[in-house]
């Protein structure tokens, strides 16, 4: 295609046309960079693809250490699973364990809320603590205080 176009320019600028270049005929020489001997470039070649599937391997393991996390957070907070996540798990082997500072986030999260929730009883366990006496004479004194700055009170 290129060549294509080259003739095309060539023609309007009126120049004769030279016949194209012919690619050398050591097929080495077109295909391998910097003079590499044939072994190197083919080494040079599969390191780089071994290198590949080691970035592809962890990137996948990622993806699904990610989507192990959201499944326990959706677990956690009662949410509908998403089926996108259970299939990152299973390309990666079926099992994908939480890194253990994603497990101690997790944990932590679980360990605040049953900390803060009791159970049924723990407002009544909370309202016992009030001093309910003294709740009422500050509620009294603050009504008695907007009496004397109010005017129609």
């Amino acid at each position: 295609m290129a060549s294509f176009f080259t003739t095309a320019l060539k023609s309007f600028k009126g120049n004769e046309e030279e016949p194209p270049k012919e690619p050398p005929k050591d097929g080495k020489a077109a295909t391998l960079p910097n003079g590499m001997a044939r072994e190197e470039f083919e080494e040079y070649q599969r390191q780089l693809l071994e290198e590949k599937i080691e970035r592809d391997k962890a990137f996948a393991q990622k993806k699904a250490e990610r989507a192990t996390l959201r499944m326990h957070m959706r677990d956690k907070y009662h949410l509908p699973q998403d089926e996108r996540d259970d299939a990152q798990v299973h390309v990666v082997g079926g099992t994908v364990e939480l890194p253990q500072e994603l497990a101690a986030m997790v944990h932590s999260e679980e360990e605040d809320e049953e900390e803060e929730d009791d159970g049924a009883f723990a407002f009544l366990t909370k309202l016992r603590e009030v001093n309910l006496p003294a709740l009422r004479d500050r509620t009294l004194g603050s009504v008695d205080e907007m009496k004397e700055k109010c005017v129609l009170m």
